[in-house]
């Protein structure tokens, strides 16, 4: 669907359109039409919490239920079957990394892991579908994924209520993904991340 055509719609769907167009700008990330309007998709598509957890048993089962469906995925016979968990893997994976960042704090599974998750996931979904178009848009998605997480992360910058910033958190993502909006914001505190011989050090 064309971008052009997205600004006659109304409701959260134009809302999100508008936040993905201006982080992707600010994280200079150029992208592919299609691509862009699926991550628009995403967002609008994951303000219900029943999409979100469609695929899982209970709220808060994330990591055991990724892993469950890369496996079932893996064991499946049907390809539509197996594109439809790949993608779910994918786009649970990118949300979950980017939009409750913060979140992951002190959690057993870090971004790191969300992040390789969810770039194999839509690696997957490319491999298995069979219009080249979509699968530029897979592949896109799973090159450029910790981009894409940094951009979804500064969409819930904006939408979420913060009272401080926790600039730790920051600094571990940063050590993790070496995500330039994460080194930006570290730099606009006053800390300067530096990559040493042996572990990276905040100045």
């Amino acid at each position: 669907m064309p971008t052009d055509k997205l600004k006659l719609v109304s409701g959260p769907q134009e809302f999100f359109y508008e936040l993905i167009r201006d982080a992707l700008g600010s994280q200079r990330l150029a992208v592919q039409p299609e691509t862009e309007f699926y991550l628009v998709n995403l967002m609008n598509r994951f303000i219900s919490t029943e999409s979100l957890f469609g695929y899982q048993s209970e709220p808060g089962s994330g990591v055991e239920s990724l892993a469950l469906m890369v496996k079932d995925a893996l064991d499946h016979p049907a390809p539509e079957h197996q594109r439809s968990l790949f993608r779910h893997v994918g786009d649970f994976s990118l949300y979950v990394a980017g939009y409750f960042q913060e979140s992951l704090n002190r959690k057993l599974v870090d971004i790191d892991y969300y992040i390789g998750m969810g770039g194999a996931a839509y690696q997957a979904v490319a491999q298995r579908e069979e219009s080249p178009q979509t699968q530029r848009v897979y592949s896109e998605l799973s090159e450029k994924f910790p981009k894409f997480v940094d951009v979804l992360a500064e969409v819930s910058e904006k939408t979420t209520p913060r009272t401080e910033k926790d600039l730790l958190r920051m600094y571990e993502v940063w050590v993790r993904t070496r995500s330039e909006r994460a080194a930006r914001a570290l730099q606009e505190a006053g800390i300067i991340p530096v990559q040493t011989s042996k572990k990276p050090v905040m100045q």
